[in-house]
């Protein structure tokens, strides 16, 4: 069982649900369960599919994609919730390329301890991505302060934003519907040509 919620099978769609379906497929070929668990309820998917595309994928971002993958594991590391933390940082290894630099961030963020391996503007934004997602209630103004001192420009902040608070609705679709990765292949982007 991939999820405690019926989702409809990709040979069974019509209408609105099967163009969804070709919509959400990812570029392995496959639906994703965390776009199937909409199958009920086509609009919703295609509300998370702008919100996902535009918050993580978008060329427009200034941050670094592997950086913005780092920020999506932590933040649902920070959730427990292991259905996107093992896509998210599947997709931050393939980006940083480097499995020496990957094993350092995995332990940092496996601590909450990202000053580990991350300084400065990164350290900063994980810093509020975590207070932002287990301790919402406290964000105050000095929180947004200490980013800019260390060299965050408010639409770099605001991506972040972006990212915390789409993985913090997606966390809880996951989790609050028991959605899990069988069936999914693993990760956004290809594994990196082998050097």
């Amino acid at each position: 069982m991939s999820a405690w919620i019926r989702m409809i099978p990709l040979e069974e769609a019509t209408g609105k649900l099967k163009e969804m379906y070709q919509r959400v497929t990812t570029p392995h070929g496959t639906v994703d369960n965390v776009m199937r668990a909409h199958s009920l309820r086509p609009h919703s998917m295609e509300g998370h599919l702008v919100l996902y595309k535009n918050v993580l994928h978008n060329p427009d971002n200034t941050l670094p994609f592997w950086f913005l993958e780092v920020v999506a594991s932590y933040v649902s590391m920070s959730n427990r919730c292991d259905y996107s933390l093992t896509h998210h940082f599947a997709n931050a290894r393939r980006l940083i390329n480097d499995s020496a630099r990957s094993e350092r961030v995995w332990d940092a963020l496996s601590q909450a301890r990202p000053e580990l391996a991350f300084s400065g503007k990164e350290l900063a934004l994980l810093n509020y991505a975590r207070k932002l997602t287990v301790d919402v209630a406290s964000m105050v103004k000095a929180d947004f302060d200490a980013m800019r001192a260390a060299g965050c420009d408010d639409g770099e902040i605001l991506e972040v934003n972006q990212v915390c608070a789409y993985f913090n609705y997606s966390n809880r679709l996951l989790n609050g519907l028991g959605v899990t990765t069988e069936g999914d292949k693993i990760g956004y982007y290809k594994e990196p040509a082998a050097s």
